[in-house]
C-alpha cells in the first residue's frame, strides 16, 4: 500500500505541475496579445494625431479679424480649406494663397505674387495654367458672411514634400474685392486685396 500510496503522489504532483505550466503559457499567451493590442491602439493615435491642421486668421485693411480658414492635408494629396468670414462685401470675390507669409495692411502687397512654385500661367481656363495657389472663387451672401470649402490639389502641408506651403519666404491666403475671371494674368483682374492670413502663423 505504500508504494502505491508514493506512486500516487507522484503522480498528483506532476499534473499540479502540469496545469501550472499551462496556466503561466495562456498567462504569457494573454500578456502577449494585450501588448499587441496596445501597440496596434497606439499605432492608430500615432496615425491619427499626424494629420496636419493649420488655422489661419485672416484681417482686412484696418486689421479686424474678418476670416478664419482651416486648412487640413488631404489623404489623397492636396489641401482642403474651409473658409469661414463675416464682414465681407457680398458677391463673388477671388481666393487665392500667394508666395509670402507677410500680411502688412492695408494693400497686403506684401503678400508678394500667387503662390507658383512650377512657373506656370495664371487661371483654370489658361491651357499652361493654373498656378499651385489658384483656387476657386467664393461667393460671400448678402449679409456678409461666408462659408465656403475648396480644394488645393497642387499643395502640401507636409514640410519636406513638394510645393509645400511651409517655404522659407512662408505663404498666406488673400481674398480680393472681386472675382477671378481664371485666364487674365498675372491674378486673374480679381481687383485689390482686402483681406490676408499667414499660414502656419
Amino acid at each position: 500500500m505504500h508504494k502505491y500510496g508514493r506512486g500516487l503522489f507522484i503522480i498528483m504532483i506532476a499534473i499540479i505541475s502540469l496545469s501550472a505550466c499551462t496556466q503561466t503559457n495562456n498567462n504569457e499567451s494573454k500578456s502577449t496579445d494585450d501588448q499587441a493590442d496596445v501597440e496596434s491602439q497606439e499605432t492608430v493615435e500615432t496615425n491619427a494625431s499626424g494629420v496636419e491642421e493649420v488655422l489661419v486668421t485672416l484681417m482686412n485693411a484696418d486689421g479686424k479679424t474678418v476670416a478664419t480658414a482651416t486648412l487640413t492635408e488631404k489623404a489623397e494629396g492636396g489641401v482642403g480649406i474651409i473658409l469661414e468670414g463675416e464682414d465681407l462685401p457680398p458677391g463673388e470675390l477671388a481666393f487665392h494663397i500667394h508666395e509670402s507669409g507677410q500680411c502688412v495692411p492695408p494693400d497686403f502687397e506684401t503678400a508678394g505674387g500667387h503662390y507658383n512654385p512650377t512657373g506656370s500661367k495664371h487661371g483654370f481656363k489658361h491651357p499652361e495654367g493654373p498656378h499651385a495657389g489658384d483656387l476657386k472663387n467664393i461667393t460671400v451672401n448678402e449679409d456678409g458672411t461666408v462659408y465656403a470649402e475648396v480644394e488645393a490639389p497642387m499643395v502640401t502641408l507636409k514640410r519636406d514634400g513638394e510645393n509645400t506651403l511651409f517655404t522659407k519666404e512662408g505663404t498666406s491666403l488673400i481674398i480680393h474685392a472681386g472675382p477671378d475671371d481664371y485666364i487674365s494674368q498675372p491674378s486673374g483682374d480679381a481687383g485689390d486685396r482686402i483681406a490676408c492670413g499667414v499660414i502656419g502663423e
